[in-house]
């Protein structure tokens, strides 16, 4: 690609135009996680963080927070989203969350799909706080997405 799309002839920065393009069915998936101490992750595990279910308020807060991506990111078009799901899975040392973000349109949902990792992943961290403050975002990454021009594409 030699052309950069968020930028005009002068150099200015601008929202690219999608109008011509064909609506597709769209998915993304990012993943990140966040890492913290034994005792942080097993209160959260065992329900006994003072705030309360830390992994149900990060999942509806990555939930909410896909659906503002467009409010978020300057440049982002607001979409309309069909689905977003947002997963967690205990690993070493701390939660993995994966988060899906999927509709038809005619631009993708990759940033919201990393949107939703990322906010989910700070409400841990907000949740969790007063267990462990040296809890550690890390890894927030795209990590596969179907659909469109470019077609499907996966993390290596």
């Amino acid at each position: 690609m030699t052309e950069l799309t968020h930028l005009d002839a002068q150099g200015h920065a601008r929202m690219v135009d999608v109008g011509a393009k064909p609506a597709t069915q769209r998915v993304a998936v990012a993943r990140g996680m966040i890492r913290m101490s034994a005792t942080a992750l097993a209160a959260i595990r065992d329900g006994t963080v003072p705030k309360g279910d830390v992994l149900a308020t990060a999942r509806i807060a990555g939930i909410m927070a896909a659906k503002k991506t467009g409010e978020l990111i300057p440049l982002c078009h607001p979409l309309s989203l069909d689905a977003v799901a947002v997963e967690f899975g205990f690993v070493d040392g701390g939660v993995e969350c994966t988060a899906t973000a999927s509709l038809t349109a005619k631009t993708g949902v990759e940033m919201e799909a990393m949107t939703a990792a990322c906010v989910a992943l700070l409400t841990i961290y907000d949740m969790a706080k007063a267990v462990d403050k040296g809890m550690v975002i890390e890894a927030v990454r795209l990590v596969a997405k179907r659909g469109g021009k470019s077609g499907d594409w996966s993390a290596p």
